[in-house]
């Protein structure tokens, strides 16, 4: 197994903690973010690389090979990384400041599907296979529209409020893109291979960290509350429906105490993982989707509405925002900024460095 194979390796077993602060390691990964055709041939032209083979993953590892030997690697695709930043959306023609408006266009942040927003599963297990009487599956159809446009309406928002705030970090002089999209890397700080994670407070460990301070999760003690006062809901009801009706009728008799109380608790609670991050982000690693698992370092920017965390959505197209925090953020970067994260998947364990921006309104 030659180099360039044992660098493979580890990056496909997500042996990601070895390319940190490892000159060849980091070389591969460079090599690997201008992986592309068109990339190779002019990165070698520029460069005065003559690369014999003709397939693309062969001219990866001859590439790599060459560069090996070279005194001046780094800086020629530091170089030609930072020319290329973009390429792909460059050449779709992305307006982004037309983008930056049409994201206002979005109102209400209204997921289609499940709760873990799958759509195709959502259809199948609530209309497919429930119902037999094809008359009644077409009565069902409007329905069915809304739930459909709901999810590619906020993918659409996730999807480009995300490529704006990744664009922010990488006009910064520091950040170097990794243009070909290698999986795992969205860019390069000070030589740190970074994948930027763009989210929200996460809820499940927000419910978690409610349970601690008030002694029974959010629902519970609502309804602890709203007894007291005389106030009930339908037992059959979602929980979040349930949550959603005493809110509105502890509003509707002026008891807004009760919410205020339990808002100042979630506010807290985002305090104290700004002062103390890494038990949130272990908490992010271990509790991925297996689909998106990955071991890689990253950047989490977590965007916080303190007056109504459900509002939290507005803030990925709140640039005026985002865009100070990420600023200053690259500026004041440092090999300390990066915390080392031990956490275990599936009875595995792993080693990433992470660090958390907090954008709070």
């Amino acid at each position: 197994m030659n180099e360039f194979e044992i660098w493979d390796k580890e990056f496909r077993d997500q042996n990601l903690s070895v390319f940190n602060n490892n000159v060849n390691g980091l070389l591969w990964l460079k090599v690997r973010a201008i992986c592309r055709g068109k990339q190779l041939k002019q990165f070698a032209r520029e460069n005065d690389i003559e690369l014999k083979s003709t397939k693309i993953s062969d001219q990866n590892v001859e590439l790599f090979n060459i560069l090996r030997k070279c005194n001046n690697a780094m800086p020629m695709l530091d170089r030609f990384l930072q020319c290329m930043n973009h390429e792909w959306y460059n050449e779709q023609g992305v307006d982004i400041d037309r983008l930056k408006e049409d994201l206002y266009s979005v109102q209400n942040y209204s997921w289609g599907g499940d709760q873990n927003n799958s759509l195709d599963k959502y259809f199948i297990s609530r209309y497919v296979k429930v119902i037999s009487d094809f008359n009644e599956l077409q009565k069902r159809q409007a329905e069915i529209g809304v739930n459909a446009w709901n999810y590619v309406q906020n993918s659409w928002y996730n999807n480009w409020s995300s490529f704006v705030i990744e664009s922010l970090f990488k006009q910064n002089p520091r950040v170097i893109s990794a243009v070909g999209e290698i999986k795992s890397v969205d860019f390069f700080i000070d030589n740190y291979p970074l994948d930027l994670k763009v989210t929200f407070f996460p809820t499940q460990f927000m419910e978690m960290k409610l349970k601690e301070v008030l002694g029974k999760n959010e629902h519970a003690w609502l309804k602890e509350q709203c007894k007291g006062l005389g106030l009930s809901c339908d037992r059959s009801a979602s929980i979040n429906q349930q949550i959603y009706t005493l809110t509105e009728k502890l509003k509707e008799i002026g008891q807004v105490k009760v919410i205020e109380q339990l808002n100042d608790v979630r506010c807290k609670i985002v305090e104290q993982s700004q002062r103390n991050p890494v038990e949130l982000m272990r908490w992010l690693y271990e509790n991925q989707g297996e689909m998106r698992f990955g071991a890689e370092n990253r950047i989490y920017l977590i965007l916080v509405d303190s007056k109504d965390i459900k509002e939290s959505w507005r803030l990925k197209r709140s640039f005026t925002l985002v865009e100070p925090k990420i600023k200053e953020y690259i500026d004041g970067f440092a090999p300390s900024s990066l915390k080392q994260i031990q956490f275990e998947y599936k009875k595995k364990k792993y080693t990433a460095l992470s660090d958390i921006i907090f954008v709070v309104k």
